[in-house]
């Protein structure tokens, strides 16, 4: 009934949930001697998952590209001009904390927006 849009926008949820637990942790050990930022990946697995999946022109591949697709925790081992070889930098944590906040409040509304849609529908108005 709902199609894959409500399965999309549950998987770029959970995507964004974890991105902003993963910024938070970055900020909270931003002064921890030796640590090392994560980061999460998701979209490029996403896309090319939906990319290969479309490809088939089967709705079931697409559908299950969505379920197969999940984000990824790593390592940021990039260098650090910090003495104490901590790479988090906090001005950089927090705007991709502030951006990943809007995208996931877009998100949400975009979801709300779409159950009002079926709920109009549903009652014939």
């Amino acid at each position: 009934m709902f199609g894959n849009s409500f399965l999309m926008e549950g998987k770029a949820l959970d995507y964004l949930w974890k991105k902003q637990e993963v910024i938070l942790n970055n900020i909270s050990n931003v002064d921890t001697p030796g640590y090392k930022k994560k980061q999460v990946r998701f979209v490029e697995e996403f896309r090319n998952r939906l990319r290969a999946a479309s490809q088939t022109h089967d709705r079931s591949a697409v559908r299950q590209a969505i379920q197969d697709s999940n984000y990824q925790v790593y390592t940021a081992y990039d260098s650090s001009a910090r003495v104490d070889e901590n790479n988090v930098n906090a001005d950089v944590e927090n705007v991709e904390m502030a951006r990943t906040g809007l995208h996931y409040q877009y998100m949400l509304q975009s979801v709300t927006n779409d159950f009002k849609r079926y709920q109009s529908a549903i009652k014939g108005q």
